[in-house]
């Protein structure tokens, strides 16, 4: 998603759906799609660094279509058998989702849509923010999600306005954000991106749910999440979330490789610090078939070289495999990210989030997102998990990872309300793939 000027029409598409209710005896639902075109006096423009305006209250609706036009699962009307009754609806989630004409949310959306991460029996609405470049993307995205006749997506709307689409959200999953071009410093995309950020932040802070869950994709991703947060004063900073999922999955699937086990026999996977060449995947505490990783991989220089290596360039090898990049396998791991979330860790395992770290057990620096070990109940809160191991190997890069997130942190500080920015970033650490 860019951060470029927004002119003064929007066009909206409105996927309106019946809110569930308890039904009985027969009973009949029905549901419609709305086009809303809506034409504002005012332009949203970018602005300073520091500064998010806020889109004016005032608007006026029109060219509203005589006879609401109907497509897909949205106008579906049918009788319920009374062995058909479902006996209990649950409450909408309303689920808000920026860069969702990308290629990542081209597989997110549908997986959301189909309950693999709340449930069989779990509705939800889908809120999805684009640009205005990528509007008509979003309807024909609106429409394939229609087409598909998920029965338990209730309800759809696109916009280009965060202040809109985010309204009453409860899940928030920030893709989108502007990928670095040729020649752009790491300095210039934390602030391009950042400014797209501080936005998004100011907007959650009005008008999403107090208890809204934030789980922030686009790059980088530890640093977007903090300026994130500090523009959301009114919102738990712990519910801001960094996805390094993919790469706590690509760790387990290298150990699982090594080892010559399949997958779900690893656990205890950490990737600590900053998503970028400074990671750390953590071999000292992970377990395979519940025993330490030391003790089934007795080679100790692939454990300390390689395999922090390849996790940190999976990504590079995928594209250089097929041409692009790793959107599938990130979509999964967003609905890992959310799962680990709403289901409890099972027990003695916990997950890998980049969270924020005030009062934090393992002496990393405050103030900053910070990918740690994290273990859940399952009502979507997390801890951090205390039973970890930190040898004078792994202090060593924790400290670099930590260094590396103080410099960018500084380097923000003009969108974090903390004074003049101030770029003395170490070296370049993107991640291969994100270039």
């Amino acid at each position: 998603m860019a951060s470029s000027k927004l002119c003064a029409s929007r066009t909206e598409l409105k996927v309106l759906g019946p809110r569930p209710a308890t039904l009985t005896g027969r009973a009949v639902r029905s549901s419609r799609v709305q086009i809303i075109r809506r034409r504002s006096s005012t332009v949203l423009c970018s602005v300073a660094p520091n500064q998010v305006e806020s889109p004016a209250a005032q608007t006026f609706v029109a060219d509203v279509p005589k006879k609401t036009e109907c497509f897909g699962v949205f106008c579906t009307t049918y009788d319920l058998k009374a062995e058909e009754e479902t006996k209990s609806w649950k409450s909408l989630i309303n689920i808000s989702v920026s860069g969702a004409a990308g290629m990542i949310s081209n597989h997110l959306l549908f997986k959301l849509a189909s309950g693999e991460v709340f449930g069989l029996d779990q509705p939800i609405a889908l809120k999805l923010l684009g640009s205005e470049r990528s509007i008509q993307a979003l309807e024909g995205v609106a429409m394939e999600l229609e087409d598909s006749l998920y029965p338990l997506l209730r309800e759809v709307s696109i916009g280009i306005d965060p202040y809109e689409v985010f309204q009453d959200a409860e899940w928030a999953l920030l893709i989108g954000a502007k990928p670095r071009g040729p020649g752009m410093e790491r300095a210039g995309l934390l602030d391009i991106n950042g400014q797209i950020f501080a936005e998004q932040g100011k907007a959650l802070n009005a008008v999403a749910s107090r208890n809204v869950k934030v789980i922030v994709v686009g790059n980088p991703c530890n640093t977007n999440a903090l300026i994130c947060l500090k523009n959301a004063p009114n919102i738990p900073p712990k519910n801001f979330h960094a996805l390094t999922r993919l790469d706590e999955n690509r760790a387990k699937c290298q150990l699982a490789l090594k080892a010559g086990v399949f997958y779900d026999k690893v656990s205890n996977m950490t990737i600590w610090g900053n998503h970028s060449t400074t990671q750390v995947p953590d071999f000292l505490n992970a377990r395979i078939d519940g025993r330490p990783v030391k003790e089934v991989i007795t080679d100790s220089k692939w454990l300390e070289e390689e395999f922090t290596e390849r996790v940190q360039k999976r990504g590079g090898v995928l594209i250089q495999k097929w041409g692009r990049s790793s959107a599938a396998s990130t979509a999964v791991s967003i609905v890992d990210a959310m799962r680990s979330l709403v289901t409890p860790t099972p027990e003695g395992d916990w997950f890998s989030s980049g969270v924020y770290t005030n009062g934090n057990p393992y002496g990393i620096a405050e103030d900053i997102v910070f990918s740690m070990p994290c273990r859940s109940r399952g009502d979507g809160d997390y801890e951090l998990a205390k039973d970890v191991l930190i040898d004078d190997f792994l202090r060593a890069r924790l400290k670099k990872t930590e260094a590396e997130l103080l410099a960018e942190k500084r380097c923000v500080a003009h969108l974090t309300g903390e004074g003049n920015a101030f770029c003395d970033l170490p070296e370049d650490t993107m991640l291969p793939g994100e270039q």
